[in-house]
Order: C-alpha cells, then structure tokens, then sequence
C-alpha cells in the first residue's frame, strides 16, 4: 500500500537527517559518513496543480460562489465556451483524466455493462503520469460511479495520497477509503468533510520536496440523501444546515428564451413529447434550484479554505488552482425540467477557471475547450508527456494567445443503450455551428450559435443551409472515431 502524504512527509524527514526509522526501540544514527558540507537541493520549479471539481454544476450556478469569483475568477483565466464532451458523471471523469473522448477510453455509461468504474482502465491516467514524473499526487472525495462497490476496493495506480467515497451519495454519511482503511465519517457536512482534508493534503505534505497533484472532488451540487420533509418532488441536494433557507427567496430563473420553449416542433421526438412545464412543477424547479445554490455555498467556503491553506503555506504564487465541473444540468430549458446527458448548452457547457502560472488575471478566453484538454494541460504544466494518445491539447498556450486553437472544432456524445448499439447522438461543435445526429432515430439538429445562443430554430431540414448541413456532416464522419491528432 502506498504511503499517504503525511506518511511520506514524516519518513522524509527522518531519512534527510540521517535517522533509521526502521524497526522497534528507539530511533539510532545511522552508519552513514556526514558530507562536508551540506548542499540544498535546487527547488522544483514546476507548480503544484489544485483541481477543484463540482458535480453537475451549471456555469450560471457561479452566482452562489462570490468566494470563487473573488479568489480564482478575478485572479484567473476564464474559459467561456467550455464543455463537457459526454455530459454524464462516469464518462467525464474518465475523461478529465485521460485527455480522451469517451468513444476512445470506452467508458460509455455510469454502470456495468457500459462503463462506471468497473469499464474503466485506471493503468495510465493524468495520476500516472505525474505520479512518474516526481510529483506528489493527492485524491479527496468523488471517484469515478462504483467505485468500491463492483471490484475489490484499493487505490488505483498513481495516487500516493487517497481519499474516496465507497458508497457516495448521502451528505452527512460519508464512508471513506482511505490509503487502504475505510473510515465512516457520521454527521459532518460532505462537502465541509472534504474541504477540510483537501486542505490537511495540503499544509501535512512535505513542501516543494516535490510539486503537488491534488484531485479535489466535490459532490454538490448533485442531488442527495437524506430527503427533506418538504420535498418538492424533483430530487435536490441535501443542504448545511447553517445555510438551509439562504436562496428562498430567489426567483427561479426564467428569462432564457429557451425556457419552458413555447415552439418544440422542430426539435427531436423526445423534446417534441414534453408538454409545457406546469405550475406545479415550476414550483418544484424554484425549490430545487434555490436548494443546489444553497448546496454550493459550503463548496465556495471550501474553495477559500484551501486558496487559504496555499497562502498560509507559502505555495498559492507557485500553484495552479483549476475549477470546473463534470458536467452542467438542465432547468426548464426546452421543456426539459432537470438532468443532463443531452446535447443543449446547459447540459454540455461549464465553468472552467484557471487561477496560477501561465494564466493570467481577470482573462477570458473564448476558444472553444473541453475536459479532454485538463489531462493534457497537467502533463503540459509537470513538464511530461500523456503516456497515452490523447485527444485533447494544453490549455496553457491558448491562455497565452487569443488566436490559439481559434478555428477547433469539438465532438459532443452521449450514449449508447447498450454496449454494441448506436450513440444516442454524436455531435460536432465549430465556433459557429452545432450539428447533431441521433443513431436510433436518425434525426439531426443544426443550430447558428452565433445569431441563436439558445438553440430555438433548428436549421437542419430545408434548403436554405442544405450546403452547411452537408458540410458538417461530413466533417462529422471524420470526427465520429477520432483519436489523437486526428481529433484536432
């Protein structure tokens, strides 16, 4: 088993001063000639890497996150257009740590026989490689869907410092394993729980005996046990209690115009089959929605608690502080009430922040990025290269330049049914357009994200853009499998 951080920190320690820390009975100096004199070793200039990750979060949610916006927004580079390539947990995931396109790393679903953990080969990940490269890698909180629960639990390659959820899912619960012992935590607050061990990582290791990796993954603000008395119906995330009833007061947000979208007929069978969202149920969406804004304001003192673990230690000028989320979430938005999964923009787009060396303050960028690029920017950042072919590129020089990447395009999916049958849909996002195809049904969408941000007016049928459709189509087919270069 490998050693945590703190364990690592201590043997350090004992070994830098010649100490045998081996054995019972008290610890002798050890046979050892003394060097003339004493040479400190050259700092490791490469930064440490914090990823901070929430769980279906929208970009709109950062309204609840003034810390996040004060510490990492305002001192950080905003990436506008970011997304999640397969807005689903599991596939994601895989994905932030792989720099791979979900029909390349293969994990397809949440669960056996499609994916979860189980589906997932963890031999060389984004861990891996850092792991290889002399960096101290550190893991807190959401793993991958199943993990512990489909294999025999143990630390997957790469982490030298673990803290993961076996059965996830209830917020004052939490059954952790950790460097190889379960520990049942019983009535802290989830996201308080791992705020607080993402920041012990932090001030315990060692500093700059080795630059830190730390995953720092956060459950909120997906839904969760336990179910309030008053709940409304549609499942929310369980609240701190010293923040319960903050956002009751906020109106649900419904000045998108593709909210409760009055014309559907032009969009697929499964959009053209919701009706108008009623009364009731708006009532229900306003509780869920001031619910996961409540939810988020234990993560946001999270993320000042460990910006502030970083200063205090002397490492935050020397650290890259990243913030996304796995996937977003949809409320309301062309009839659809709740979930994710689906190609529309509140589904597929998150927020991503950069706070750190290379990124510079108060920057937005509006290149098109996805969560295929994360794992490729940490290898860029820990001067090493992705031990597997990589779909994704560096955020690092697109955070220099504007005209970076200016013309990517970007593979959008999400499915299929079972292991052997077609994608629900497979999809191409240029700068401009959106162009969709469904393999069950075979319809298509095409949206001008330029002139319809909010993908109202479907332009695949008719004549009118008939040359653009067949343009994108066939670009598309070049996409659909891609791998490594040819995905760029």
């Amino acid at each position: 088993m490998r050693r945590s951080l703190l364990a690592s920190a201590t043997a350090g320690a004992g070994l830098a001063l010649g100490l045998s820390l081996v054995g019972p009975g008290p610890i002798v100096q050890a046979d050892v000639p003394a060097p003339a004199r004493a040479v400190a070793a050259a700092p490791d200039p490469r930064p440490n890497i914090v990823a901070i990750t929430a769980d279906d979060m929208r970009v709109s949610d950062l309204e609840a996150m003034p810390r996040l916006r004060s510490l990492l927004k305002q001192r950080g580079t905003t990436f506008a257009r970011s997304y999640a390539t397969f807005p689903l947990c599991c596939p994601s995931r895989a994905s932030f740590l792989t720099g791979q396109y979900a029909h390349n790393h293969g994990v397809l679903g949440n669960s056996p026989p499609l994916g979860g953990y189980a589906g997932f080969d963890a031999s060389s990940t984004a861990a891996t490689w850092l792991d290889r490269a002399g960096y101290q890698t550190a893991f807190v909180g959401k793993f991958l869907n199943g993990y512990g629960t489909v294999r025999p639990v143990s630390v997957p390659p790469g982490w030298d410092d673990w803290h993961a959820s076996v059965d996830g899912g209830h917020y004052f619960e939490t059954n952790l394993f950790e460097n190889g012992v379960r520990e049942e935590h019983h009535g802290p607050y989830q996201t308080d729980l791992y705020g607080r061990i993402a920041s012990d990582v932090i001030a315990t290791r060692v500093p700059r005996r080795a630059p830190l990796f730390l995953w720092a993954s956060f459950f909120a603000p997906h839904v969760g046990a336990p179910r309030e008395r008053d709940d409304p119906g549609i499942a929310t995330p369980a609240v701190a209690p010293r923040h319960h009833d903050d956002f009751a007061g906020r109106p649900l947000r419904t000045s998108s115009p593709a909210f409760d979208e009055a014309d559907v007929s032009d969009k697929p069978r499964y959009v053209r089959q919701r009706s108008p969202l009623t009364a009731d149920l708006r009532a229900q969406m306003r509780e869920s929605y001031q619910q996961r804004l409540e939810s988020l304001l234990a993560l946001d003192a999270a993320v000042g608690r460990i910006v502030r673990t970083l200063r205090r230690t002397g490492e935050l000028s020397s650290t890259v502080v990243l913030f996304t989320s796995d996937n977003g979430w949809m409320m309301g938005e062309h009839r659809i009430h709740a979930g994710k999964t689906v190609v529309y923009e509140p589904s597929t787009r998150v927020p991503l922040i950069v706070r750190g060396p290379g990124f510079p303050a108060g920057l937005t960028r509006h290149q098109l990025v996805g969560n295929i690029d994360l794992a490729p920017t940490f290898a860029d950042l820990a001067n090493t290269r992705p031990r597997v072919r990589v779909d994704g590129i560096s955020l690092l020089p697109l955070a220099r330049r504007a005209s970076a990447a200016a013309g990517r395009r970007l593979v959008l999916e999400a499915g299929p049914r079972t292991r052997t049958g077609p994608m629900f849909y497979t999809a191409v996002r240029t700068p401009r357009w959106l162009y969709v195809e469904y393999g069950e049904t075979g319809e298509r969408e095409l949206y001008d994200m330029r002139r319809d941000p909010h993908q109202l007016v479907n332009r695949a049928a008719g004549s009118a853009y008939a040359q653009e459709r067949q343009r994108l189509a066939r670009r598309l087919a070049e996409l659909r499998d891609c791998a490594g270069r040819g995905c760029r």
